[in-house]
């Protein structure tokens, strides 16, 4: 009887069952599909080239020169809460500081998505007249729009 029972043992086999393990690596394999991103950034290349005269400056032909963004403050009594904001540019001007900080929150490039960068150059431009707080408020809101490099301006005067 013992080797009747070997000999069974011997004809069972061990099995491995694939079928969960493959289950799992087709669900890994839809998860990075779908969770990835293809979509390449936008970038900008300088192409003008430099003057080949008696110019010995050497131009990096892939940098790029950003012009920061100008935003102008000025205090008035005309309106409700005194201040009045304008960007420069061919940009919707925002009517309150909620509005200026949605406009700059918007625009800013992520994953190709916007006009600017964090690190984009911002000048504040106030009036001869504007109050501090108002140059403050705007301030606010620019880095809380997550920008980065933002910077005071000498006063000058608004044109309306």
């Amino acid at each position: 009887m013992s080797s009747r029972r070997d000999r069974a043992i011997a004809k069972r086999r061990i099995g491995v069952n694939l079928t969960p393990m493959i289950d799992v690596v087709f669900q890994l394999l839809i998860y990075f599909l779908l969770a990835t991103n293809f979509a390449l950034g936008e970038q900008v290349f300088r192409l003008d080239l430099p003057d080949r005269g008696g110019s010995q400056q050497t131009v990096d032909p892939f940098e790029v020169v950003e012009e920061p963004l100008r935003i102008l403050v000025e205090s008035s009594s005309s309106d409700e809460n005194g201040l009045r904001i304008r960007i420069d540019g061919p940009y919707p001007q925002p009517e309150s500081l909620e509005q200026l900080e949605r406009f700059l929150t918007e625009n800013r490039a992520e994953a190709g998505i916007g006009y600017f960068l964090e690190d984009h150059p911002v000048d504040i431009v106030p009036n001869e007249s504007t109050h501090w707080g108002h140059v403050v408020d705007v301030f606010n809101a620019t880095v809380r729009a997550g920008y980065l490099k933002v910077r005071f301006s000498e006063p000058e005067p608004m044109t309306p």
